[in-house]
């Protein structure tokens, strides 16, 4: 079962399971399980819903409806930067002795289809094609063998970066948080259906061209070592985000034109996650 969370023809944020194209309403303005697929999340029941559970839930056509990020307001969304060997290589950071990590807020997050704003006061628009894990239970110095009871599913996300204000200082935090910069979805696919995460792909393209191809076994800090990490200095809760880092192919190191511009469709797609699509529109001039 796909997961997603969207707004409902009536306005009401929402979410549900899509079959084949099928919505099945499940939230506030459906059959009500949970308010949000976060207190799903929460409650146990994301991952562990039936057919039964769809019956008597209205249902809505997923073409037809504004999809949302899957969890609108995670508690933290921890990113990991740098975490493929083929991007340390490009960008000349190689020999990690550990994760590099940096926060993003919820409110720079879009869903599937939505636009991603290039802001006004940049001419070096970035994508960066990414899995994100969510934490299902509880996390507090979790070691590595048992990191994977943690994590309850996993979706695409695009950590689109905005150059220079991160690299302004050390600290990334600025380039990673401008409005409609963190491209979220479009499912949150149960960890049990996923299965071994490590047999996934991902790929980037921009407006068709192949940017990013790489093997999640290609991860540099894995899933499990990233967990320990990120546990051992934060608590994790059920519905809190890990994105787990980028490959090689990014836009500052593609070479001419390889940075985004007005009217460029980003793709991400991770086998068995579906595919995020997101294209760049210049921010709105201030009136």
């Amino acid at each position: 079962m796909n997961y997603i969370s969207f707004t409902a023809p009536g306005g009401t944020p929402s979410w549900g399971v899509s079959v084949d194209g099928t919505v099945h309403d499940l939230g506030p303005s459906g059959k009500n399980l949970a308010d949000s697929l976060h207190a799903a999340v929460v409650s146990g029941q994301f991952g562990a819903l039936s057919e039964s559970d769809l019956e008597g839930a209205p249902t809505h056509q997923e073409s037809e409806l504004e999809l949302l990020p899957p969890l609108t307001n995670p508690g933290k969304i921890i990113c990991i930067g740098v975490n493929y060997r083929t991007h340390q290589e490009e960008s000349g950071k190689t020999g990690q002795k550990a994760p590099t990590v940096f926060t993003r807020f919820p409110d720079s997050q879009m869903g599937h289809l939505a636009p991603a704003i290039k802001p006004a006061s940049t001419d070096k628009f970035d994508y960066e094609g990414e899995m994100a894990l969510v934490i299902g239970k509880e996390a507090w110095h979790v070691a590595k063998e048992d990191a994977f009871d943690h994590v309850t599913g996993y979706a695409n996300y695009n950590d689109f970066s905005v150059r220079d204000w991160q690299k302004a200082a050390s600290q990334w935090i600025p380039g990673k948080n401008f409005p409609d910069t963190g491209g979220f979805g479009p499912y949150l696919v149960p960890a049990e259906v996923v299965g071994d995460v490590t047999e996934l792909t991902l790929e980037t393209r921009v407006s068709g061209e192949v940017r990013q191809h790489a093997s999640v076994a290609d991860l540099y800090f894995d899933i499990p070592t990233l967990i320990n990490y990120v546990t051992g200095f934060t608590r994790l809760h059920p519905g809190d985000v890990i994105v787990t880092g980028t490959p090689g192919g990014v836009g500052l190191f593609w070479g001419e034109n390889g940075l985004l511009n007005h009217g460029d469709v980003v793709e991400v797609e991770i086998t068995n996650l579906g595919i995020l699509k997101n294209t760049v529109e210049d921010e709105a001039p201030e009136a």
